[in-house]
């Protein structure tokens, strides 16, 4: 017999695989429960995420949560919304910006939590990261033409940009992505979680 969910979260919780690499130590963040119809597979949690120990409580998941359009009650019931991100803590910081979410993470963990999600409708598939990681295929396409090509990925995924500070400029350069891809989201989480 399989693990519970929350058997299994208790065991990613423990995880150290990778500790030695981790600058402020490991703390493995995520969210879920069997009955989540959204998924949201991200990065990996920034100082301010790992220092609360909530996932996405930042400046980047109030972005989040504004782009999807349901609140922080929504957002934080793991019954409702799993996120699971590509490295489940924070990774240090680099030149410009965080470094790369920890490999060992995906590999290890993410198919046994995404078993366990027999509900789920929607995956958003935050930065490149994720994107890279989910959506395969012939030929490699750039965040923008993954995000900008987001219909032939549904209902399954949904391409987004991380919603960090410096989407602004790349929402700028991309119109489309307010006034197309934006409502198709929101109309996608409503139908996902009926």
């Amino acid at each position: 017999m399989g693990r519970t969910v929350d058997q299994l979260l208790n065991e990613v919780r423990l995880c150290a695989v990778c500790a030695a690499d981790l600058p402020l130590g490991p703390r493995p963040i995520l969210q879920m429960g069997r009955e989540a119809r959204v998924l949201i597979i991200g990065q990996a949690p920034g100082s301010k995420v790992h220092a609360s120990g909530v996932p996405w409580r930042d400046a980047s998941g109030d972005r989040l949560r504004a782009w999807m359009g349901i609140d922080d009650e929504t957002f934080y019931d793991g019954r409702r919304v799993a996120i699971v991100p590509m490295g489940f803590c924070y990774p240090g910081a680099g030149a410009s910006g965080d470094l790369p979410p920890r490999p060992e993470c995906a590999r290890l963990w993410h198919k046994r939590l995404l078993a366990r999600l027999p509900e789920r409708r929607l995956t958003l598939l935050v930065g490149g990261y994720a994107q890279a990681y989910y959506l395969t295929g012939p030929g490699r396409t750039t965040l923008t033409e993954a995000v900008r090509g987001f219909r032939r990925h549904m209902p399954r995924f949904f391409p987004l940009p991380h919603p960090s500070w410096r989407s602004t400029i790349w929402m700028r350069k991309n119109p489309w992505f307010q006034s197309e891809a934006l409502p198709a989201l929101r109309e996608a989480i409503v139908v996902a979680m009926r």
